[in-house]
């Protein structure tokens, strides 16, 4: 896999460097305003009117009430180099899809868009919903490539064309056990020393014995389980999980998840820990997630995937001191990169703007800190090392963004208490990990989706239960049974067919 890895970004930069050796031999006369400036300076055609571009962006659930506020921030800078504006279109996660579908059907404008591979990615590239983006990209888009490692846009590609491009994020993950470390220095308990996930029973035994009232496990919540956080280093899903592949076998033949010994193995270990008393009783139904639980005191730690400066993060979010240790390599499945992209849909009525504004969110510092932070002196200070805080006197943002989204968060400024080699740490954590050979991949479940409902109707009846360890593992092979019955022996070999043909087309 790591072989594989090499081989992709080798290929990947060959790519980049004959596309832009191409286009400086052949479009010497064309208007250009990326770069590695990031579209710097006045745009060439700032005698024209401005155009206003739609962007839609998932609506972070959070403090949103100055976005307006920020946009007009954004426009100042984007009219002088573009000669264009922005309007963000805030849709809710839970609307997203049903509202975007419309949009898309109809001949509403829409410019720019957040895409992923969970939300229809590769059914919009079918439908011909997303324009490709290879020669906007060398036109307008030079500073994306050059400011970007290569897996970032070649990562993206579907039936040879890129469709999108990925927000500067973790790609990977490895997973670990987070605890509170009041907890653990009150009890001399070093997590340094831990390996596995089964060496940590005597810890949630001890936790259990003289902690009275606190989990020691608490579950992520009811997708998130005890069972998949401790096999996920070891499966690319394939986007689904209905057929995957074992990234430990190191093969590219497509099985079922939960036919593979490692998760029943898994699922025994949960159920041992639940009849135990470590994990919840109502850990298989409960809607109470585990940030809440934590912040409320009632839990110890906690199984999740990992990267550089999780625990800084974690910390923020559940409000004890948390210490990490991760038990696994860093690994990346076929969605790395398509898990969150910005695209321009076939909608749009600026394209070439849309391919320059969007060049300004991955070599634009002043933009992309205005979107992940807010205003200087309203939202956040700057200390005097250059990382920013909550002004004085104030508990909450009046505004919060999802900074992994889109863009490149590279360029922004870190929170008070980060590690000052943040956004380095975390390339080097995407560049060094091991990958699936599947990567880029993308499942089309089209020709099974009646397959695919009936499967998910199984899972989504067994999983919670057998995952959080409330269910004996006994009823796994009443589990197996239902799915062949459902289809996912067909929705396995239509996926084991497209990664073939994947495979042959990028060797």
């Amino acid at each position: 896999m790591a072989r594989n890895m090499r081989k992709f970004w080798s290929l990947a930069l060959s790519l980049v460097l004959l596309a832009g050796l191409l286009a400086a031999c052949g479009g010497s006369g064309s208007k250009n305003s990326g770069g590695s400036s990031g579209g710097g300076g006045k745009s060439s055609d700032a005698g024209e009117k401005p155009v206003e571009l739609i962007f839609a962006v998932p609506n972070p659930g959070t403090a949103m009430n100055d976005l307006e506020l920020v946009q007009e921030e954004i426009n100042k800078i984007t009219l002088q180099k573009i000669n264009a504006t922005v309007k963000f279109m805030l849709i809710d996660w839970a609307a997203w899809n049903q509202q975007i579908n419309l949009i898309l059907a109809g001949s509403e404008q829409l410019d720019l868009m957040v895409t992923s591979a969970f939300m229809n990615y590769s059914s919009m590239v079918a439908k011909g919903q997303l324009v490709p983006l290879d020669d906007l990209l060398h036109q307008y888009g030079q500073g994306i490539m050059e400011a970007m490692d290569p897996v970032f846009y070649e990562g993206t590609r579907i039936n040879g064309k890129i469709y999108g491009v990925s927000s500067f994020r973790e790609l990977v993950a490895d997973y670990g056990f987070n605890a509170r470390k009041d907890l653990l220095d009150k009890h001399n308990i070093d997590l340094s020393q831990i390996k596995s996930f089964e060496e940590l029973e005597p810890i949630f035994q001890l936790i259990k014995e003289k902690e009275p009232g606190i989990i020691p496990l608490v579950q992520r919540n009811t997708s998130n389980t005890v069972v998949s956080d401790m096999i996920a280093s070891h499966v690319d899903s394939l986007g689904d999980g209905m057929g995957v592949l074992m990234l430990d076998d190191n093969n590219t033949t497509v099985v079922n998840l939960y036919e593979t010994p490692q998760y029943r193995q898994a699922v025994e270990l949960a159920r041992k820990w639940y009849n135990a008393g470590y994990i919840a009783p109502d850990a298989a139904t409960s809607q109470e997630g585990y940030v809440a639980l934590m912040k409320a005191g009632k839990g110890f730690g906690y199984f999740s995937n990992m990267k550089p400066g999780f625990e800084v993060q974690e910390t923020r979010l559940t409000g004890y001191e948390i210490e990490g240790v991760r038990l696994t390599p860093a690994v990346g499945g076929s969605s790395g990169p398509v898990a969150f992209m910005i695209s321009i849909p076939s909608n749009t009525k600026h394209p070439e703007k849309a391919m320059q504004f969007m060049n300004l969110l991955y070599t634009d510092a002043d933009i992309m800190n205005l979107i992940t932070l807010g205003i200087e002196g309203k939202h956040y200070v700057k200390m005097d090392n250059g990382q920013v805080r909550l002004p004085d006197g104030v508990e909450t943002s009046g505004y919060v963004f999802n900074q992994w989204l889109i863009g490149n968060n590279s360029l922004t400024y870190l929170w008070e208490g980060w590690d000052p080699n943040q956004w380095e740490n975390l390339k080097e954590f995407n560049r060094n990990a091991v990958y699936s050979p599947a990567l880029g991949f993308l499942f089309d479940a089209n020709s099974v989706k009646t397959e695919v409902a009936a499967v998910s109707n199984v899972i989504s009846e067994y999983k919670a239960g057998l995952e959080s360890g409330s269910v004996d593992p006994k009823v796994l092979d009443q589990f197996i049974d239902d799915l062949k019955k459902a289809g996912i022996d067909t929705i396995i070999a239509e996926k084991q067919r497209q990664l073939d043909e994947f495979l042959a087309a990028n060797q």
